[in-house]
């Protein structure tokens, strides 16, 4: 059990697990929206992609900054109240028959700005809640949740999207942010009254950016992720019309699939911390995104028959390396980062990282228009495996552990 025998952490374990189960099934149920109920387009289709990302891109340095000024268990309740009544307005739209792919793209846009702040809160908030010690095991539960929810996620939002229409389906994602709202205001553990700011925004915002650059491993993690987020954007919009369009699976079908992943995850989180122990955290990293590289080259060449496995042990393989990589450097950014400094060092890291999203749903869009579905995923399939250069290049490629300070206050 181990952390989960304290109260507040198992609070913020089931808001997570509420969270994460209904953001599994968004990630399967707005896209579908556009394509079954609305009859979408490629471009769209990446255009809906890109919104839902946006977000990071247009406010992802001053959301840090923010978020370091004020308490951070009321920024994700907020968040998640938010995301929770933007969302309502899909089924409703569609049941008063005024739904369109212009709403979509506002609604994206609005679930966007409240997951930067809810994401740069909370992770920023799990060390306030444990010791440093304690944080590897904080994120590897965590990241259970994440990966279980993959399993479960999908699959039963395939069949629920299948039985309701996608549009009522959204429903379990809004009663899912609903639940995570309660969970967090229920832990007894209350954050300092936050100092006023004697400093502009501005400087504060350049002090994170300052850290995060100026930190010769932080930067390499940050280049690695970014670059992988890049290939995925382009690839994710360009899997779900693949298999719902050209190999003409129902929703019931695809998330059975994509359930594969959640597989993989939770098979990756129980075995992380061994493997890590026996090969070292630095090349835990490398590892966890140069492995599954190979294997998506696979998608480009997919089928209605046999071939379907191979895209099960893609989804399997690839979810169990994203847990290697990224429990090793959460863990690493929180435990090396001083206190003050925490939201802005997540943010300016989210800035860029996540930044690469909407301009990848945009080019995978145009690519998708302009050379098809297949075409596109083979431009992906090559961008995967370039990440791995970032850090094989690098002192993390033989680091067995990774430097953390003492004193992160």
């Amino acid at each position: 059990m181990g952390l989960l025998r304290e109260h507040d952490f198992r609070r913020l374990f089931l808001a997570d697990t509420a969270s994460q189960a209904g953001a599994q099934l968004l990630l399967l149920a707005l896209p579908l929206v556009a394509v079954s109920a609305l009859h979408a387009s490629e471009f769209e289709v990446g255009l809906l992609a890109a919104c839902q990302t946006l977000a990071f891109v247009l406010i992802g340095l001053p959301a840090g900054a923010i978020v370091d000024r004020l308490r951070k268990r009321v920024v994700m309740i907020v968040g998640d109240v938010a995301r929770a009544l933007a969302l309502a307005s899909v089924p409703v739209a569609w049941w008063l028959g005024v739904l369109t792919v212009q709403q979509l793209y506002v609604v994206a846009l609005v679930l966007g700005v409240f997951t930067v702040f809810f994401d740069v809160a909370y992770q920023s908030y799990l060390p306030h809640l444990v010791e440093r010690e304690q944080l590897v095991e904080g994120n590897s539960k965590l990241e259970v949740v994440r990966t279980v929810a993959q399993v479960g996620g999908p699959s039963l939002g395939g069949y629920l999207i299948q039985f309701l229409t996608a549009p009522f389906a959204l429903v379990a994602t809004v009663a899912g942010f609903a639940w995570s709202a309660l969970c967090l205001g229920m832990i007894r553990k209350r954050e300092p009254r936050q100092e006023p700011a004697r400093t502009h925004l501005r400087q504060e915002i350049a002090e994170g950016v300052r850290f995060v650059f100026g930190h010769p491993l932080l930067r390499r993690i940050v280049g690695c992720t970014a670059t992988a987020n890049l290939s995925f954007a382009i690839a994710q919009p360009m899997s779900l019309l693949l298999l719902a369009r050209e190999l003409g699976l129902d929703a019931g079908a695809i998330g059975l699939l994509m359930a594969a992943g959640g597989v993989g995850g939770v098979v990756g989180a129980l075995v992380n911390a061994r493997i890590a122990r026996r090969i070292g955290q630095g090349p835990m990293m490398w590892l966890g995104v140069a492995l599954p590289a190979p294997l998506a080259f696979v998608m480009p060449w997919m089928g209605a028959d046999w071939r379907l496995a191979l895209f099960v042990l893609y989804e399997f393989c690839t979810a169990a390396c994203v847990v290697f990589y990224n429990v090793t450097q959460l863990s690493f950014r929180q435990a090396i980062t001083p206190e003050p400094l925490l939201g802005r060092m997540n943010a300016t890291i989210r800035f860029v990282v996540w930044g690469t999203l909407p301009l990848g749903g945009l080019i995978g869009g145009a690519l998708g228009a302009a050379i098809g579905v297949r075409g596109t995923l083979l431009v992906a399939a090559v961008g995967f495996c370039l990440p791995c250069l970032w850090l094989i290049t690098s002192p993390l490629r033989t680091m067995r552990e990774l430097p953390l300070v003492q004193n992160r206050s």
